[in-house]
Formats: C-alpha cells, structure tokens, sequence
C-alpha cells in the first residue's frame, strides 16, 4: 500500500480524498490508502480524515505520496519539498509558472526514483476524445480555440499558465507549436483578463488561442478549425463518461507508481508537459514585452 497525504483543501483536496476512500475496483488506485490531510487553515476532520503539519508527512515513512492541490503559486516549493523527502507527487496543472523550474524538479524526480505526475484531466474527457477522434487524418490550415471562463482566483498566475489545460489539447491536436505573438488585457478592477497567442504548427499552420476570463462570462471552450476537407466549428456532443475525470486520473497516477506504464509513454508525457510549460512561459514573456 502506498500512504498518501492530500495537500490543499479546495474542490479538488476534496475529491482527492473521496476518490482515495472509494477508488475504481481492481484499478491500481486500490494501492493507496489516506493518512491525512494539509492546510493552512486549522480545519475539521474532512470526510473522516484528521488535519497532520507538513513537517510529520514529510518525515512519516508510512506516507509515499502527496496530492499536490493548492493554489498555483504555491505547487513549485510544495513539490520540491515532498521530492526531497523521497516522496511520490501528483499535482494539479500547472507544474510550476516557471520552465526551468519544472525541468529541475522533473529531473530531480528521476534522480530521487520517484514518479512527479502533472494531472490533465481535461485530456481525460469525452470531448476531447471525440475532438480528437474527428481531427485524426485532416490536414489542418489553420484554426482557433477560444476558451471562456469566470473570474481567476488569486495565485492562478499568468492565463498561459492558469490555462495550460487549453495549450495542452492543441499540442496533444497538432503537435508541437512555437509562439509568433500574443498579447493580454488586464483589468483587474473589473476582473476581466483576455489572452491571445498566435502561434505555429512545425507545418507554419497558424493556431490562436484566446483565453477570456470574466464576470459574466460562462464556462465554454468555442473552436473553428480549418482543414483541407472541412471546417470544425463545434466540439462533437457526447454522455458524460462513466468514470469520473479525477478517478480516471487517480487510477493512471497509480499504474504509475506501480510500474505499469511503459518507459515510452512517460517519456513523451514528460515531453509534451515541458513543451507546453515553455510555451506557456514563452507567451508571458512575449505579453510581457
């Protein structure tokens, strides 16, 4: 059994801790049992689990692993501290808000022997899967993903970081891309904030991404994607899937620490989540001037 301590108690601590209670049967996540959980705050027992401090998870030799789920801001210098405590960590997107950052902690995992696991659920989705499904074999000309959402919480970071879930379907769609522009509109006072990138495909096709965040504004992903036979203008409709989005990641992260998934897929997982940070990173910097 694998011991495991949830860190942060927001909406998804808390689903991290019910899926552990109550994993898929016969899924690898039945390897994990619940130790305890952390916060900041000085909370109740959540879900009939007790609160411990981050130094007794970090020293506690029955706890392998830590659920990553606090703001943003704050995922990079919890890692670093459960990896250097030999310890397995799976964390929400994004890694880090820093590309180099995130290539010394990767490789710091693969030093220390430990698995550092960066969820997507959003890969995990019937709509991607369908969208995916429909652009197999086309040859895109150019296209464009509009993402609209509420308001950021505080410590989300820049959008190219809060929304690499996006980022990530496009590379995951078509590739490796590069940044030629991008911009952004802040106003903090109305929290609204626009991104835009322009970038390319290793074809010179030409992708933009919009991430739109604000009051008003429901959650939606819009596409338009061009191809040599079609037009895509609207993700494929499907049923919710039977398994929820994070027990199906749960179940991965747990094959993986229990050696079931092969060198090559986690090399190239480990490819695509550094490209996708230093794509992101490099559209901050191009908005940034």
């Amino acid at each position: 059994m694998f011991g495991a301590v949830v860190v942060g108690i927001g909406i998804a601590g808390c689903v991290r801790i019910r899926d552990i209670l109550a994993p898929l049967p016969g899924s690898p996540a039945e390897k994990l049992t619940i130790r305890g959980f952390i916060s900041r705050r000085s909370l109740d027992p959540q879900q009939g689990i007790c609160q411990i401090p981050i130094q007794e998870a970090l020293s506690r030799d029955d706890i392998q692993v830590a659920f990553i789920c606090t703001e943003n801001m704050l995922h990079e210098e919890n890692i670093r501290a459960f990896l250097q405590a030999g310890k397995h960590v799976c964390v929400e997107y994004p890694m880090t808000m820093d590309y180099k950052a995130a290539v010394e902690l990767v490789d710091f995992a693969e030093k220390k022997g430990v698995i550092l696991h960066e969820e997507h659920i959003e890969l995990l989705s019937e709509d991607y899967k369908a969208l995916k499904r429909e652009v197999e074999g086309k040859v895109l000309q150019e296209g464009t993903l509009h993402f609209t959402g509420g308001p950021l919480k505080p410590g989300s970071g820049f959008p190219a970081f809060s929304g690499i879930a996006r980022l990530t379907w496009l590379v995951e769609l078509f590739g490796e891309l590069s940044v030629t522009a991008a911009t952004v509109d802040l106003h903090s006072d109305r929290n609204y904030s626009k991104m835009t990138a322009t970038l390319l495909t290793l074809d010179n096709r030409p992708l933009t991404w919009i991430e739109e965040r604000g009051p008003n504004l429901h959650r939606a992903k819009h596409i338009n994607f061009q191809f040599d036979t079609c037009t895509l203008t609207q993700i494929p409709a499907t049923s919710r899937g039977a398994v929820g989005l994070f027990m199906q990641d749960l179940t991965y992260f747990s094959a993986k620490l229990m050696d079931q998934v092969s060198q090559e897929e986690l090399q190239r997982e480990k490819k695509r989540v550094l490209h996708c940070l230093k794509l992101a990173e490099r559209i901050q910097q191009v908005c940034q001037g």
